[in-house]
């Protein structure tokens, strides 16, 4: 749900009673991998959580929303609302723009401090485009036209994961 305020553009709060985008996982099972991972909506928040195996060249887990479009052209950053586990996450903005038939995401890196709920601003312009993890030249992030969000966790460790969020914010 969509809602102005003081701090921004709110794009997404999992506390509001107002229905927020449906969220799915995409995990590297798509390519063989065997990592597993997901979204719930528990107490108002997010929980993106699983375990990540590098077994058969695996190693990310994903999820990304649906049913919601995004205009952001009139903010510099992006801010989220997380509780981590020390690992660093992706977020990730999706428009209509394909590498193949395949969509890409213009993403950016933030870390979490295990346990503790911490506000990582990531400045729109430092969102790059990405392929399965191979950056693109092109083409720029549309941002009147954003289609979907997603967070991913792909750090190459193996194991159990959790990332909590409350919301995301565009200022």
């Amino acid at each position: 749900m969509n809602t102005k305020a003081d701090s921004g553009y709110t794009l997404v709060d999992f506390s509001a009673t107002s229905p927020a985008p449906e969220w799915y996982a995409v995990n590297d099972g798509v390519m063989g991998g065997e990592s597993r991972g997901g979204p719930e909506i528990v107490d108002g928040q997010l929980v993106f959580s699983g375990q990540i195996s590098l077994e058969n060249n695996g190693g990310f887990s994903s999820v990304k929303s649906s049913g919601h479009q995004f205009d952001v052209s009139a903010f510099h950053s992006l801010r989220l609302r997380v509780k981590g586990d020390g690992r660093s996450y992706q977020l990730r903005l999706y428009i209509d723009a394909r590498y193949g038939h395949s969509p890409i995401a213009y993403t950016a890196e933030f870390p979490t401090l295990a346990g503790e709920w911490t506000e990582p601003v990531i400045p729109i312009a430092q969102l790059s485009p990405r392929f399965r993890g191979r950056a693109l030249s092109g083409p720029p992030l549309d941002v009147e036209q954003v289609e979907a969000i997603g967070l991913l966790l792909g750090d190459k460790r193996a194991g159990a994961f959790e990332l909590r969020v409350e919301w995301i914010r565009a200022e």
